[in-house]
């Protein structure tokens, strides 16, 4: 994998899966509503809701066992292996959600199925975006670690504007009869389509050289007792991932509900601007992550979480006040830039603080913890201060409490720089 095209080649393989991962995950928060139907039937359209999306919410509570099992996996059995796992997992879940009778069916069976399925993704997960970014930062060439690992999100995004677009087509083609009955589960058996070709991709990585040329390969328990010392660092880590996860579900799973519960807009606007929003990710992921090389981690962290804790709020005030689709564009392609910027620094910055021998647990554990307390229960989050403030822009005051711990972690990892000079002397290497 020493040539530019055969890194190009590897990295298109291993971020195939993650692309999965995301649209699964997607299409469930975009048709959040159709699936309460389906699923979570209540005299309150209300509550209805709130289950769905606390389901939606429920997967990423397995991350953190995910981050731990099939991180000390990978940590032992190597990147390649692993990734493959997680992929069968992954898919293993997406076939049980599309799959599986409304209510009116199966009763009470049916809900449980649905979060069985979430559970699996959910655990698959865990460890699918650790798994990817610390892949990609053992391959990346020196001094463009921030470039290489950006790909990681980057492929989210392109999962982002997939899963939009789709769903603008099915809501072109079918009526919205159609779409609430049987059609939101089209994207979902579009998904376990792609599985068997995302598999043989997956199937023909190499492990990375970084690995093979590790002479000791740590032990579950080993494993274990290395977070336990570090988990400090961890915890740290977990604050610095809460702004990305927040940020990233409030402007992509949680648009199309927001703009037509709350905003009153079409479901072709809102996935319109939903993949505006990932097309702008994925133009701002990689080339922030290359100015990240340039310049650091540190700037780029510190600046966006500074200007969403200025503007989150007040900007989702001027949305509210005048809903429209130019409105919406235009707010969230701003909180895109803001977001573009964290990331492009931050998921690098994880992989480089973290101990050599537990990289992919630490990196999974910090990313899993803070999608499972914060990032992964942003939609009902939401739902729930817009309900109990009677605020529509209450989603600014979620995002900008997100920012705060980003802000702190930012500082406290990166005092007197050293995890900066810790970074810029492994480039040189």
């Amino acid at each position: 994998m020493a040539s530019n095209t055969g890194k190009g080649g590897a990295i298109f393989r291993v971020v195939s899966g993650n692309f999965l991962e995301m649209f699964d995950f997607m299409v469930y928060g975009f048709y959040a509503t159709a699936i309460a139907k389906a699923y979570f039937p209540s005299d309150s359209a209300f509550a209805s809701l709130m289950l769905s999306l606390a389901t939606f919410g429920a997967g990423f509570l397995m991350r953190p066992l995910g981050a731990i099992f099939l991180g000390a996996y990978i940590d032992r059995h190597g990147r390649r292996q692993g990734l493959i796992v997680t992929l069968m997992m992954m898919a293993a879940g997406t076939v049980l959600i599309a799959c599986v009778p409304g209510y009116a069916t199966l009763g009470v069976a049916a809900p449980l199925l649905v979060l069985l399925g979430r559970l699996m993704q959910g655990f698959s997960a865990g460890v699918e975006l650790g798994g990817v970014s610390v892949y990609l930062a053992e391959i990346a060439t020196p001094g463009r670690k921030g470039f290489f690992v950006s790909w990681q999100s980057a492929s989210q995004q392109a999962a982002v504007v997939f899963a939009g677009l789709l769903g603008v087509g099915l809501n072109h083609y079918l009526t919205p009869e159609a779409m609430s009955d049987w059609g939101w589960r089209v994207p979902f058996l579009v998904g376990c389509a792609i599985v068997p070709a995302i598999f043989m991709i997956r199937r023909s990585l190499e492990e990375t050289p970084e690995f093979e040329a590790r002479k000791h390969r740590p032990s579950l328990g080993e494993v274990m007792a290395s977070i336990r010392k570090n988990f400090g660092l961890v915890l740290a880590g977990m604050a610095l991932v809460v702004m990305t996860t927040v940020s990233f579900y409030l402007i992509t799973a949680y648009t199309p509900t927001f703009g037509k519960a709350e905003l009153h807009l079409s479901d072709i606007d809102t996935l319109i601007v939903t993949v505006c929003i990932g097309l702008s990710n994925f133009f701002w992921l990689p080339v922030m992550g290359s100015v990240s090389d340039k310049i650091g981690r540190k700037p780029l962290l510190l600046g966006a979480t500074i200007l969403a804790i200025l503007t989150a709020y007040p900007a989702l005030s001027w949305l509210v006040a005048e809903p429209s689709f130019e409105r919406l564009l235009m707010v969230e392609l701003w909180l895109s830039f803001l977001y573009g910027s964290y990331n492009g620094a931050m998921v690098v910055a994880l992989t480089e603080i973290m101990p050599a021998d537990v990289r992919t647990t630490g990196f999974s554990l910090a990313y899993s913890l803070a999608t499972a307390t914060f990032g992964g229960f942003t939609p009902v989050a939401c739902t729930y201060l817009i309900h109990e403030l009677g605020n529509k822009a209450a989603p600014g005051i979620w995002l900008s409490g997100a920012a705060v711990l980003g802000l702190v972690a930012t500082l406290v990892l990166f005092k007197g720089n050293r995890h900066e000079l810790q970074a810029a002397k492994a480039a040189r290497a």
